[in-house]
């Protein structure tokens, strides 16, 4: 079994802001595996299908990023899924925007989506995509930030980030995530 997560905020105000790029990197996974995200439960959106001989499931939390953790969680618990058979997608501001790190473990870093699920999973332990968004211009606050759309020179570089992204999911679905994390931690 596998669970893709991506992080962000519901509702239209929110869509293609920094903050959300796990929601599009789910949308792109939900149309390249024919997953629809068809079915609303555990505070979020989510389908399920078969992809190489693998049951996969794809989510996106509706509970605001703060609370991300709590419909990780309860899917987690329901389906007896385990924390290895984890990724989680979201928006990194200490990453340049175009560039992607996956790691298997590690802190929060001042994300409040990944604090969320840190403290509801009581493991630091799952694996974790992060996308660049790089910094905000000097005096902007970091909410206006992340809450922020991307410029037309960073939308250019999203599709490429965001097939990365897709790219790197669909490899782990058949292999283990640290030979994933050696193909594309580069």
């Amino acid at each position: 079994m596998k669970l893709i997560v991506g992080l962000g905020n519901p509702g239209k105000q929110y869509e293609k802001t920094r903050h959300n790029i796990g929601f599009e990197v789910i949308d792109a996974l939900s149309d390249r595996l024919n997953i629809p995200l068809n079915q609303g439960k555990f505070q979020g959106i989510y389908g399920v299908g078969h992809v190489q001989g693998e049951k996969v499931y794809l989510l996106k939390p509706l509970t605001y990023m703060n609370l991300s953790g709590e419909s990780i969680a309860a899917l987690m618990d329901y389906f007896q899924i385990e924390d290895e058979e984890l990724v989680v997608i979201y928006d990194d501001l200490d990453l340049p925007v175009g560039k992607i790190r996956l790691r298997q473990k590690g802190s929060a870093g001042g994300h409040n989506g990944i604090k969320s699920t840190i403290a509801h999973l009581g493991t630091q332990e799952f694996n974790r995509i992060r996308v660049g968004i790089d910094r905000p211009p000097s005096g902007m606050k970091v909410p206006d930030y992340v809450l922020g759309r991307f410029s037309k020179e960073e939308q250019e570089i999203l599709g490429e980030v965001i097939l990365k992204c897709t790219n790197a999911c669909e490899d782990w679905i058949s292999k283990p995530f640290l030979h994933i994390m050696n193909e594309y931690n580069q």
